[in-house]
């Protein structure tokens, strides 16, 4: 039997969100895997995390948690995730868990010094994108669902940053081998993430954000979807490697 996809689910939706199912239904979907093909396990809620030779690949889920809490559950999976990482382990870090990447390696997390960054923006490949595995075939400039309070302040040594938003100059980076990480989350739809930018209306009142016009500006992201399809085929095919 093959290696499952593993999917690490380091939270779960906002209530009004949860008919549709958790990250981990989210991200099967959006990454087109099937029935054993992947395995899911909640980390947040203290499931136990196997031995990363027992899996092909893994994707991190976001969260509401914040990685600098340090909660012990996040910090167990870190020190799990430098373990994959040096066994190069093929590995995708979605929002929070971008940035608990980001942490595991020697990197820096913390709240963004601007604030929140919610809704569909637009990224734009930096010059270290080219020739990258995961990017090819992307377009210069796509738009992208983002929903975020903590940002990478620091990235890890070695580490290249791909892609950036007008808000966020760490979109998309890359930790070295077939590990990655981005700020946004390619396995929202718009529906999910007006669904966010409703739950969030009142914190973006507060923080002087415009919820009606946030939402009203959401639109589909085929090309983010697409992106976390094609880490799926480079780590099931184990063929292709980043320079």
């Amino acid at each position: 039997m093959n290696k499952p996809v593993l999917i690490l689910e380091t939270g779960a939706p906002l209530p009004s969100l949860r008919h549709h199912g958790g990250f981990g239904h989210w991200i099967r979907v959006a990454a087109g895997l099937r029935r054993g093909q992947f395995e899911t396990v909640r980390v947040d809620a203290g499931e136990p995390l196997p031995d990363p030779a027992s899996a092909a690949a893994v994707i991190l889920s976001g969260s509401a948690a914040m990685v600098s809490d340090r909660l012990p559950w996040s910090e167990s999976c870190a020190a799990w995730l430098r373990e994959a990482h040096a066994r190069a382990l093929p590995m995708l870090g979605i929002c929070y868990g971008h940035q608990l990447l980001a942490h595991a390696l020697g990197g820096v997390v913390g709240n963004h010094p601007q604030g929140r960054e919610m809704g569909t923006v637009e990224i734009v490949l930096d010059g270290e994108a080219e020739g990258d595995a995961l990017l090819a075939g992307q377009p210069a400039r796509f738009r992208v669902q983002m929903s975020h309070l903590q940002t990478v302040l620091e990235r890890p040594p070695g580490t290249r940053v791909l892609a950036h938003s007008r808000h966020d100059r760490h979109a998309v980076l890359h930790f070295g081998g077939r590990c990655w990480g981005v700020q946004f989350h390619p396995e929202f739809s718009a529906t999910h993430m007006r669904g966010y930018v409703r739950g969030r209306a009142p914190a973006l009142r507060a923080e002087g954000l415009d919820p009606v016009g946030i939402e009203a500006s959401v639109a589909p992201t085929p090309w983010a979807r697409r992106l976390l399809r094609r880490f799926v085929r480079i780590a099931l095919a184990g063929t292709e490697r980043p320079r």
